[in-house]
């Protein structure tokens, strides 16, 4: 049964009583559901598997891993040889990371089930232990997987667009987004939800002021 990040009246009370704008905007847009994967090795493999592909190549390869493992767990990567992961469309270095990965987790060298219990910090700093996760990463597994609250990642360009949008900034300094996800806590991954809506174009009309002007041409 497929799950989402679970959100509700809270949330979306909170975040429209610290921002006019993003209220609004939730209004305008309406409920946004995204899927969560709540195992986390099988999350960190899917985010592995998306790196630097596009969502429909992502989904592809997702849907031929899922079919030949048959599950995606730790002892099912092991077993698969690096030759067979790449039959399903995975780089070989990504194929490295997820053995890598399944690997650890088998033999007891890295605890996903241990991260569950850290703060959201300590667990970014635990996944980014393994290869091929980096913050981002880690901060999308957190959201995705682990459905921690108040995730706001500033390294996620969707996030940065929407929020240029929705308040009209040319840039966004560290010291700016700083003050939205103080703004957003403890609520900043229903946050999240929205300003990717926004970045996607859900409100229309609403523009990018960063976004280069096209010039005209000269006649």
């Amino acid at each position: 049964m497929t799950e989402y990040f679970p959100y509700g009246e809270k949330e979306i009370a909170w975040l429209k009583s610290r921002d006019a704008r993003l209220g609004e905007a939730i209004d305008r847009i309406g409920a946004v559901r995204r899927e969560v994967i709540p195992d986390l090795f099988a999350a960190l493999v899917h985010s592995v598997v998306g790196q630097q592909i596009s969502s429909k190549a992502h989904a592809a390869v997702w849907a031929r891993l899922q079919a030949g493992l048959g599950v995606v767990d730790p002892a099912a990567v092991n077993r698969a040889t690096a030759e067979e992961l790449r039959g399903f469309g995975i780089s070989f270095r990504k194929a490295a990371y997820i053995k890598n990965a399944a690997a650890k987790a088998e033999s007891g060298a890295f605890d996903f089930a241990a991260i569950t219990g850290m703060s959201d910090a300590d667990a970014v700093a635990k996944l980014c232990e393994l290869d091929g996760i980096g913050t981002w990463s880690a901060e999308m597994l957190l959201l995705f997987s682990l459905r921690r609250p108040d995730i706001l990642s500033r390294g996620d360009f969707g996030i940065r667009r929407g929020l240029r949008m929705l308040h009209r900034h040319r840039a966004l300094s560290r010291e700016l987004f700083e003050k939205y996800r103080r703004r957003y806590s403890p609520y900043g991954s229903t946050a999240s939800l929205y300003l990717w809506a926004i970045a996607g174009g859900a409100i229309e009309g609403m523009q990018d002021p960063a976004a280069p002007k096209k010039r005209k041409k000269k006649q």
